[in-house]
């Protein structure tokens, strides 16, 4: 048997230097110039979507207000 785990991954031993590679890459992708461009088109891109919610919710604000107004003015002729 390869530990409490069965087949289901490297034993126990194993993970705490999977986990100090994981943390080394992370480390190395974050000071390289790769890290701050990454972050940096994510912040853009979430700013970008906050600002197309507000204009479709404003849009639809808008529509909906056109609409109750010209099914008003329909049924009150």
């Amino acid at each position: 048997m390869k530990g409490s785990h069965g087949n289901r991954g490297p034993p126990d031993r194993e993970r705490p230097r999977n986990m100090g590679k994981w943390r080394e890459r992370v480390i190395r992708f974050m000071r390289g110039e790769d890290g701050p461009t990454a972050v940096e088109y994510a912040v853009m891109l979430a700013l970008i979507i906050v600002v197309c919610l507000v204009a479709i919710t404003a849009m639809g604000t808008n529509a909906n207000k056109t609409f109750s107004n010209v099914a008003l003015n329909v049924a009150a002729s």
